[in-house]
């Protein structure tokens, strides 16, 4: 295999692991029916991915620093980090409503509606907090892009996508026993069949996500998330990659934002509160499973990250969630 090919083969590798669904631990969804001229300034959510499908008109999208664009029907927007943004009819519109004001609670497991009358053109949108948990969102799921956009065009293109995205957004959808957990699962559904092609995109996109054009760092990128559980050093990784220790740490620094013996221990824990939270997995065999050899500098880590013990940790899940461990 030559060096393109391997480049390319350990970028979708990396990118498969990226695209792993963050599990949704709950969803506020809403549906806009406004009529220009009006505006709706977002707050920047934590933990949560916002998520906005426009079924009639347009609107246009604005954030401190960034630059203006403009949604159409079809067209469909990922916040994947939740940045604060507002939402506008057009991108000069001043005296915005606060989004606190109009939907209050914005409870996971709960919907709301709003609606604004003027005298201009309509636009209906479908709106959605999808909250995931901290621990589960990788160094490089944090370093995406502050939005991602599909037009109508790339939308249709995923017809499962497009489909399931009219579904979510009729206001007579049926609705019955599990309703709350088919819409769940259905947002995480639609959310990872956004972020497909648009990962995709930001490959062959170096100046969106650098990291993805680094070999070396790409490389460690993707140990780190499918060989956590072997004895790596930061000295051992940089070999591994063919670079010396200071140039790979700067380098790792610089494009995943944090330290690679930070980014190796955040993926061990990752690993070791879903052995602990879903599966049957014995305690005892978790610290080896995610690459420590020392059960006690397990448990300190484990502490130090999460704020309490594996043993609070496993006792705080419900227990039907946990599945046979293999």
């Amino acid at each position: 295999m030559d060096s393109v090919e391997t480049a390319a083969t350990e970028g979708d590798d990396l990118l498969s692991e990226l695209m792993k669904p963050l599990r949704l631990t709950g969803v506020f969804d809403s549906r806009w029916n406004v009529r220009a001229p009006w505006a709706i300034e977002g707050d920047a959510e934590q933990s949560c991915a916002v998520l906005h499908f426009i079924t009639e008109g347009s609107c246009w999208i604005t954030a401190d620093g960034r630059t203006p664009f403009r949604l159409h029907e079809g067209d469909l927007a990922v916040f994947p980090t939740g940045t604060a943004h507002r939402l506008s009819d057009h991108p000069e519109r001043r005296g915005g409503v606060a989004l606190g004001s109009m939907l209050p609670e914005r409870e996971p497991g709960t919907s709301g509606e709003i609606r604004i009358d003027g005298d201009g053109p309509v636009s209906r949108l479908l709106c959605a907090g999808l909250h995931y948990d901290e621990y589960a969102a990788t160094g490089l799921y944090q370093a995406l892009p502050w939005a991602l956009v599909m037009d109508c065009s790339q939308v249709d293109q995923e017809p499962l996508l497009r489909d399931t995205l009219r579904l979510l957004a009729a206001t007579d959808r049926p609705v019955g026993p599990g309703d709350r957990l088919v819409t769940l699962r259905a947002f995480e559904m639609a959310l990872v069949l956004a972020l497909r092609p648009l990962l995709r995109e930001l490959a062959d996109n170096p100046s969106a996500l650098p990291v993805l054009r680094h070999p070396g760092i790409s490389k460690a990128m993707v140990i780190i998330a499918t060989r956590f559980a072997e004895p790596w050093t930061i000295e051992a990784l940089a070999r591994e990659v063919g670079m010396s220790r200071s140039a790979f740490t700067a380098a790792f620094r610089e494009l995943v934002g944090e330290a690679p013996a930070r980014h190796l221990t955040g993926r061990r824990m990752q690993e070791a509160a879903r052995l602990l939270g879903e599966t049957s997995v014995p305690q005892s065999a978790v610290p080896q499973r995610v690459g420590y050899q020392s059960a006690v500098g397990f448990h300190l880590a484990f502490r130090k990250w999460f704020g309490m013990t594996p043993g609070e940790y496993r006792a705080g899940r419900p227990s039907s969630a946990r599945l046979a461990g293999s």
